[in-house]
């Protein structure tokens, strides 16, 4: 996808999510369903400080310290920093030299990818809270999720040894044939699913044991449907 793509992602959920934080405080109380012990102020918080950081990030080119978000009234700080954020993301140049933990070459454009799948994922967070119907994301837009999740960050969590390696290679595929293996040796299973689904059910916000497809060796498919592939 191309920068502008990005930044118009970005641009949609982070305006959704601005409204969702000016609800009456009662709200912002209620509990988020795939992040057990967070509210939805506990979840602005977050994206708070991860706007934050990105955006040193960004304006430095090299890695900075996080700031944390305030234990009480974290929505206000949080709607307080969005347009600085988005002025840094919309500024930034795509090809500049800058730091971040995906694999080279490592520019400032992997913060326009990063920022546009972590305000959608937590803005299916905030409205599944709220008790609110989830968009429907452009297809282009699941698919490069989905080739994130499964190309840059499981790898990465397996390097850091925050999941276990696999046994045998399992096969994920998306209806319009696109593949991603993970693990060695031959391929023992395959799990396919609408991109949509596979995109939320890789980063736990539905359930790809459900939803998917296996076929081959299912105890395979499943540890890897299971392991922590995303953060």
């Amino acid at each position: 996808m191309l920068p502008d793509r990005y930044l118009a992602e970005l641009a949609g959920s982070l305006d959704s999510l601005k409204a969702l934080a000016r609800q009456p405080g009662e709200a912002l109380q209620r509990a988020v369903p795939a992040c057990p012990g967070w509210t939805l102020d506990a979840l602005f918080g977050h994206l708070g400080s991860i706007e934050r950081w990105a955006a040193g990030v960004v304006l430095n080119g090299k890695h900075v310290e996080g700031e944390k978000p305030p234990t009480e009234a974290a929505t206000g700080w949080f709607l307080e920093g969005t347009d600085a954020f988005y002025r840094t993301m919309a500024g930034l140049d795509p090809e500049a030299q800058c730091w971040n933990f995906g694999p080279p070459p490592r520019t400032a454009g992997f913060w326009l990818r990063r920022q546009a799948h972590e305000h959608a994922i937590h803005l299916v967070d905030a409205l599944q809270a709220s008790g609110l119907e989830v968009p429907s994301f452009t297809e282009d837009f699941l698919l490069d999720g989905v080739d994130e999740a499964l190309a840059m960050f499981a790898p990465r969590q397996l390097r850091l040894e925050r999941m276990a390696p696999l046994e045998q290679a399992v096969t994920f595929r998306v209806p319009d044939g696109s593949t991603w293996t993970l693990g060695d040796g031959p391929v023992a299973a395959t799990v396919s699913a609408p991109t949509r689904e596979m995109y939320f059910g890789l980063w736990g916000r539905s359930s790809l044991a459900d939803n998917a497809m296996i076929e081959g060796d299912a105890e395979i498919a499943l540890r890897a449907i299971h392991s922590p592939l995303t953060p």
